[in-house]
């Protein structure tokens, strides 16, 4: 049905004859996928589109000033309404409503046998630090920060790495690092770890990341938990410098509770792209690409970064078990 109708729009052009409307490419009716879901479309009209938006179940979740989109939402599982809707310059409204069905995601993929993996990374000697470096442009305010290794509690095997940051200066932040050595031909990366807060509710965010550089170019797996900022999952677009919004919620972790994250990520020669991530037994699929830069590297690490909020309250997380595989 869906080539007929462009079959016959394509007709129309041909006469001279214009179509005022909305095209969904992607999803097509009656689909079923995985979230989150792609969405491709695009308008037309006499007069100039000025914006489109999509709803789901009637709520807006994505508007953009422009004749198309492309973008992916994230959506629950269960059959839902979508609505990709369009104005032009005269204030016409173009609509066009399709049924969905968005099934639960598979389990992250697993690690082949033959993939190289960094155990207990919390405990290996040789992390770095930095306060200023850790700030917005790496020119940010400085903070009061530590990290003690080798603590028997709490820890869940006996030895985890204590994280502390502090201060008076508002929004400042420390960042820790632990580089385990070039990888050039390593694609595929599952960072894995436990942590546990006294005071999650002072953070203004936690940051685990992964870091590779093979020469000529850098792929920064960043990862954010931003209880402050729109209490969302964010990731980190390389040659856009700026995070990104998953909207994947994520407050505030529980306190004095151990928490469970695995995240996934891949790349290809020029690309970073961020596959999902699991927190306490919950699996999210992101499945966000963004271009890699520039820059002369090479390396493998991985890191953490804590951050104050407006009031500046110290407040300590430690990690456990802290896992890196590659292949």
């Amino acid at each position: 049905m869906r080539k007929a109708i462009q079959a016959v729009l394509a007709t129309l052009l041909l006469a001279g004859i214009s179509f005022a409307g909305v095209t969904i490419s992607s999803p097509t009716p009656g689909s079923t996928s995985a979230s989150p879901v792609h969405f491709v479309a695009s308008a037309s009209s006499s007069h100039a589109i000025t914006a489109m938006r999509i709803y789901v179940d009637n709520v807006s979740v994505y508007a953009i000033s422009a004749a198309s989109l492309n973008t992916s939402v994230t959506m629950a599982t269960g059959t839902h309404s979508v609505v990709v809707q369009a104005w032009d310059s005269t204030g016409a409204v173009f609509k066009t409503p399709e049924t969905i069905t968005v099934t639960a995601p598979s389990g992250l993929p697993v690690p082949p046998s033959n993939a190289t993996t960094f155990t207990n990374i919390e405990d290996l000697t040789g992390w770095q630090s930095c306060s200023v470096c850790a700030g917005a442009g790496g020119n940010g305010p400085v903070a009061v920060f530590s990290m003690t290794q080798h603590q028997a509690s709490p820890s869940l095997d006996g030895s985890s790495a204590k994280f502390s940051i502090g201060g008076t200066t508002r929004y400042a932040d420390a960042l820790w690092w632990k580089q385990l050595g070039a990888h050039d031909a390593a694609q595929n990366f599952k960072y894995d770890l436990d942590f546990y807060a006294t005071s999650p509710q002072f953070a203004e965010a936690l940051e685990f990341d992964v870091n590779q550089g093979i020469g000529n170019m850098k792929f920064i797996f960043g990862t954010e938990c931003s209880p402050k900022d729109g209490a969302v999952w964010k990731v980190w677009d390389n040659a856009g410098v700026a995070w990104r919004s998953t909207g994947i919620t994520c407050t505030a972790p529980t306190a004095f509770t151990w928490h469970h994250l695995t995240w996934e990520f891949k790349r290809t020669a020029t690309q970073v792209i961020f596959i999902g991530f699991s927190l306490d037994g919950v699996t999210h699929f992101v499945n966000r690409t963004y271009n890699a830069r520039a820059a002369s590297s090479q390396e493998v690490n991985v890191a953490f970064q804590m951050d104050l909020d407006s009031t500046a309250q110290a407040y300590s997380v430690w990690l456990d078990r802290v896992t890196l595989a590659y292949w």
